[in-house]
């Protein structure tokens, strides 16, 4: 019998069981569904072949009234890119490397007893799904959703060659040590680029990304004012001609958008510098963006190596999923 069929509520758990204490979920799952009157949970593992797109479907045809994803940024990215469209809300065990979604969410990291409380006893939220269609670089066409950003070039490589033993040992920092690696035989590369109801135009860039949420791990703010339901999607085209100009990308994003955006006065100071400034990073916002590459690139999303592709078109799909957040402070 499913959950909907008994009239109980149940929440569904899809765990990447080598990346959790199963057990210890088990324990924290079962404790917090019984404190907050809910029924039996139901339990699906994900595996190589299905990273959680099809247990997840099975968990919301079984009448699951929530799902939580336990595990890292790629078990997250696809159990919401099933629950994308239903009325089944989405929370977070947070195991990964990136743990991208948590951090943007504010949610507990590292503490799975805190974020099964979130999912029981917090509040949902709507938020919007990115959406990119890509020419793989066998000539297929490609759907893939994400949640909190797409990337081509050095962010992309820099995921693609990060150190499977370092990441296990000291997470999102094994990732500045492949952009350490990365950063002297980086070269700029060219793309055309056309935003919706906008004229084409070709820039040669270091990267590219396209964000759905606006915070890279280290709680580094790439773009300040993204919101998760604002309807639109930030990008940045990284430019820099040298080591100085990578600096000054870094001082943008750790000093302007961590520090300076937070007050007024530093926030004058910005608009005062930025005609002096090089060009080294330049932002938009849209609803959809396409880009054609001169040569095949590896594409990623929400921190994981997805495919080599030669033309991406991104758009936003509004308010699509819903989301377990915490309540907010009394």
């Amino acid at each position: 019998m499913s959950a909907a069929e008994s009239g109980e509520r149940r929440a569904a758990v899809v765990v990447n069981p080598t990346k959790i204490d199963v057990a210890l979920l088990r324990d924290a799952v079962h404790g917090a569904a019984e404190a907050a009157g809910w029924g039996e949970t139901l339990w699906f593992e994900t595996t190589v072949e299905d990273p959680g797109h099809r247990v997840t479907d099975e968990a919301v045809a079984a009448g699951a009234a929530m799902v939580l994803a336990a595990g890292g940024d790629g078990t997250v990215r696809a159990v919401a890119a099933s629950l994308r469209g239903t009325d089944v809300p989405l929370a977070l065990v947070p195991q990964g490397t990136g743990n991208l979604l948590a951090r943007n969410l504010a949610l507990p990291l590292g503490d799975i007893r805190s974020a099964v409380d979130v999912a029981f006893a917090g509040e949902t939220r709507s938020m919007d799904v990115g959406i990119t269609r890509v020419t793989a670089e066998d000539g297929t066409e490609q759907e893939h959703a994400f949640v909190v950003m797409a990337g081509l070039g050095l962010d992309a490589d820099m995921i693609a060659n990060a150190n499977p033993a370092l990441k296990k040992r000291v997470g999102w920092l094994a990732y500045v040590d492949s952009g350490v690696r990365a950063l002297p035989k980086a070269a700029r590369f060219r793309i055309g680029y056309q935003f919706d109801g906008h004229s084409h135009h070709h820039a040669h860039i270091s990267s590219i990304l396209i964000g759905n949420c606006g915070t890279l791990p280290g709680n580094l703010p790439l773009f300040p004012d993204a919101e998760i339901d604002d309807g639109v999607l930030d990008i940045a085209m990284l430019q820099p001609k040298n080591l100085f100009g990578w600096l000054d990308i870094w001082r943008r994003i750790a000093w302007e958008n961590r520090v300076l955006r937070r007050f007024a006065v530093g926030r004058r100071i910005i608009e005062l510098t930025d005609a002096a400034r090089p060009a080294t990073m330049t932002s938009f916002r849209g609803t959809g963006l396409r880009i054609d590459l001169d040569e095949p690139r590896v594409f990623e999303l929400d921190g994981d190596e997805v495919s080599i592709v030669s033309t991406l078109t991104a758009s936003v799909d509004p308010e699509s999923l819903y989301v377990r957040v915490r309540k907010p402070a009394a």
